[in-house]
C-alpha cells in the first residue's frame, strides 16, 4: 500500500512539474524566442463529433507573452449565441517566474457583440479576458469548453498561428461518431516536428517546436503557407439545417435549397414596377443594368449577422422595405428583381480579399465570407458586386476579381472562376505637358486615364471632399514640394470603366540650380519611389498577385535661357517581372518628348529570385530619378 502511495505521489508531482513548466518565461527554449512577441507553451484542441447534429470543443491553451505586441495573440476568447453555448471557461496569469498572480473565472470575462458597429444586429456575441499586464514577460493559461448544434463549421488544426509567435507544443484530437463520414485535408506540412495517429473513430495531430515566422513584402497570404490540416463531416448541421454532401454538386444545391429558395419572395407591386422599368429595355443585359441601377439607387450596405449563422440571407421583400441588407442579403434581393423581370442570374458565394483567395474547390465545406450574383451570357459570365453605391455594371477588381468561387443552381452547385485582369488591361495612361520656369518652378497640366484595378484604386475619388482630394494629391506627388494643385476636374465614366484625371499643379523650387546650370529631374508625373526591402536570408517565395502598365507621355518645355546638355540614352530593362523603357526625344530646341512605359506581371517566384526582384524595382526607381543638366546660354 505504501508503494501505491508513493507512486501515486509521484505521478502527481511529475504532471505537476510538467505543467508548471510552461508557466515560466525562463523555460522557453531559445530557438523559440528568436523573432516572437508570444510563445504558445501548450494548445490542446479536442473536438468530439458526436452527431451530425451535436459538437462539443475543448480547450486548453498555454500562451507567454513576450512584449506588448504579443498580446494581440493571447487569444482567450469563446464565443458564443443561441446555437453555442459555453460550458466553462477560466484564465489565470502568470508572472515572469511562473507564479499565479490573478484567477479569472467565467463571469469575470468580459461579453460583448462579436460584431463591429457597422453591423445593424446580431445575435452572435464573444467573452473574452481582458487584463492590461503590469510588466513582461506574462503567461496565460485559458480552458474553455463549448457545445453546439452547428457542425458545419469544424475546427482546423493550426500550429502555427501568425507571424512573430512560435510554438512549443500543439496538439488536436478528433472524436467522431460512427455515423458520420470525415474527411480531411493536409496542407504545409512538410519539414515539421508532428506526429499523428488515426484509429477507426479518432484521429490525432501533434507539432512541437515551431519557430516564429516574420512576414516578409510580397511574399504569399499567411492562410497559403501555414501549416494546418482541414475537416469536414459529410453529414454536418447547421442551426437546425441538416445536410449531407460530400461534392459541391451537392453541396450548393443544399444551399439554395435551405437558405436561398425561400427567401425571394418580391410583393405584386415590386414586381410591376421593375417590369415597367425594364420594359423598353431591347435584352437581358440592358434589364440587367437597368435592375443594377436601380439597386445602387435603392439601397445602401449595413452588415447583417443573424439568421442560419450568418449565411442565411434576408428576404428579398425585407430589403425592398427596408433599403438596406448586408452582401447576401443584396445579392438574393438583386437576383429576386432580374428573376421577375425573366433574367437568370445564381446567388455566388466566394472569398473577398485584397489579395485572391480561392474556394478550396478540392475540399467541399463551409467556405467563403462574402456573396456576389453571377449572370451568365454568351460572351462569358458576368459578376455583379450588390454592396457598392459606386462601381460600374459587371466591373469587379480589387476584391473579388481573379479566384475561384462557388455558383449556387437550383440543380447544384459549380465552381467557377472571375475575371482575371491581365497586366495590359490594368492601363493608366498619362499624357502632359510640364513648363519649367527659369527659377526652377514649374508648372504641369496632366491627363490620366486608368482601366481595370488600376480603375478601382481610384473611381472611390469622385465622392470625396475637396480636402480630401487635396491630400490625395498631395500624397501621390510627394516626391514633389512645394505642390500646389491649380484646377482639378475628376471623370467617372461607367459606361466604360475609365476614370480620368485631368490636374494642373505647379510647384516652386522643382529643379536645382548650380551656378550656370540647371538640373532637371524628367519624370514630374509618374515617378516610382518605390524599392522593396532588403532581406539578408529570404524565407519565403515571392508572389505578385497583379500585374500593371503604365504608359507615360510628356511633353517638357525648357525655360527662356537655357539649352539641354545632352540627351540621355535609352533606357530597356527587361526581368521575369516586367519591363521598362524609357525614352527622352528632342522635339524642337525648346522641347523635350518623355516616353515611359512600365509592364509588371503576376506570378509566383521563388525566394531566390527575390535579389532579382528587389533589383528591378531599384533599376525602375533610378531611371525615374534621372536629372539631365540643362545649361544657361
Amino acid at each position: 500500500m505504501k508503494h501505491l502511495c508513493f507512486l501515486a505521489l509521484f505521478l502527481v508531482s511529475y504532471f505537476s512539474t510538467s505543467q508548471d513548466k510552461y508557466y515560466s518565461s525562463l523555460t522557453i527554449p531559445e530557438t523559440l524566442s528568436e523573432h516572437a512577441n508570444a510563445v504558445i507553451r501548450k494548445n490542446d484542441v479536442s473536438v468530439s463529433l458526436n452527431s451530425p447534429a451535436e459538437m462539443v470543443v475543448e480547450v486548453h491553451r498555454i500562451i507567454t507573452v513576450l512584449n506588448k505586441e504579443g498580446n494581440t495573440h493571447v487569444n482567450a476568447f469563446a464565443h458564443y449565441d443561441n446555437s453555442i453555448k459555453i460550458k466553462s471557461i477560466n484564465a489565470s496569469i502568470f508572472d515572469a517566474n511562473g507564479t499565479q498572480i490573478k484567477k479569472i473565472r467565467k463571469n469575470d470575462f468580459t461579453d460583448v457583440s462579436a460584431v463591429d458597429g457597422g453591423t445593424l444586429y446580431s445575435d452572435s456575441r464573444v467573452k473574452f479576458l481582458s487584463y492590461t499586464p503590469v510588466s513582461y514577460p506574462y503567461t496565460v493559461e485559458f480552458t474553455c469548453e463549448t457545445e453546439t448544434n452547428n457542425t458545419a463549421f469544424i475546427e482546423s488544426f493550426m500550429p502555427l498561428e501568425g507571424y512573430y509567435v512560435s510554438t512549443e507544443n500543439s496538439s488536436y484530437i478528433l472524436n467522431y461518431s460512427d455515423e458520420i463520414t470525415l474527411r480531411k485535408k493536409e496542407e504545409n506540412l512538410e519539414n515539421l516536428e508532428l506526429k499523428t495517429d488515426k484509429t477507426a473513430q479518432q484521429i490525432v495531430y501533434k507539432a512541437t517546436n515551431l519557430k516564429a515566422l516574420k512576414p516578409e513584402h510580397h511574399s504569399p497570404e499567411f492562410n497559403e503557407i501555414i501549416p494546418r490540416v482541414l475537416f469536414a463531416s459529410d453529414k454536418f448541421a447547421l442551426k437546425g439545417k441538416q445536410a449531407e454532401a460530400n461534392n459541391w454538386a451537392d453541396f450548393g444545391k443544399w444551399i439554395y435549397n435551405d437558405l436561398v429558395k425561400d427567401a425571394s419572395d418580391l410583393s405584386p407591386e415590386t414586381v410591376a414596377f421593375v417590369n415597367n422599368l425594364v420594359k423598353d429595355k431591347p435584352n437581358d443585359i440592358e434589364k440587367a443594368k437597368a435592375i443594377y441601377q436601380y439597386v445602387q439607387n435603392k439601397t445602401r450596405y449595413i452588415s447583417v449577422q443573424i439568421g442560419i449563422g450568418g449565411w442565411k440571407p434576408f428576404n428579398a421583400s425585407e430589403v425592398d422595405e427596408l433599403g438596406y441588407g448586408d452582401c447576401k442579403g443584396l445579392t438574393n434581393y438583386t437576383m429576386s428583381l432580374l428573376k421577375a423581370v425573366g433574367v437568370e442570374s445564381y446567388y455566388t458565394v466566394l472569398y473577398a480579399s485584397k489579395n485572391q483567395r480561392d474556394i478550396d474547390k478540392d475540399f467541399v465545406s463551409m467556405q467563403g465570407n462574402h456573396a456576389i450574383l453571377t449572370i451568365p451570357s454568351n460572351k462569358g459570365d458576368l459578376w455583379l458586386e450588390c454592396t457598392s453605391q459606386q462601381i460600374p455594371f459587371a466591373f469587379i477588381g480589387g476584391f473579388i476579381d481573379d479566384r475561384d468561387v462557388l455558383v449556387v443552381k437550383p440543380e447544384g452547385g459549380e465552381i467557377k472562376h472571375t475575371k482575371k485582369y491581365y497586366s495590359s488591361e490594368n492601363l493608366q495612361t498619362t499624357k502632359g505637358t510640364c513648363q519649367l520656369l527659369a527659377d526652377g518652378s514649374i508648372t504641369a497640366t496632366t491627363s490620366v486615364i486608368s482601366q481595370g484595378v488600376q480603375y478601382n484604386n481610384k473611381y472611390w475619388l469622385e465622392s470625396e471632399t475637396p480636402r480630401d482630394l487635396d491630400i490625395h494629391y498631395k500624397n501621390r506627388w510627394n516626391y514633389i514640394n512645394n505642390f500646389t494643385i491649380d484646377k482639378l476636374q475628376i471623370k467617372n465614366d461607367k459606361q466604360n470603366i475609365k476614370f480620368e484625371e485631368n490636374i494642373s499643379f505647379n510647384a516652386a523650387n522643382y529643379s536645382k540650380i548650380v551656378g550656370n546650370r540647371m538640373l532637371l529631374c524628367v519624370n514630374a508625373l509618374n515617378r516610382s519611389t518605390y524599392i522593396p526591402n532588403r532581406y539578408s536570408n529570404r524565407k519565403l517565395p515571392v508572389k505578385i498577385y497583379r500585374g500593371y502598365k503604365d504608359v507615360d507621355e510628356v511633353e517638357i518645355k525648357l525655360p527662356q535661357g537655357y539649352k539641354i546638355e545632352a540627351l540621355p540614352e535609352t533606357i530597356n530593362i527587361k526581368s521575369q517581372f516586367g519591363t521598362y523603357s524609357l525614352i527622352i526625344n528632342e522635339k524642337d530646341a525648346n522641347t523635350l518628348v518623355y516616353n515611359r512605359v512600365l509592364e509588371t506581371k503576376a506570378g509566383e517566384f521563388t525566394k531566390e529570385a527575390y535579389k532579382d526582384f528587389r533589383d528591378f524595382y531599384k533599376a525602375i526607381a533610378k531611371s525615374d530619378n534621372l536629372k539631365i543638366a540643362l545649361i544657361k546660354l
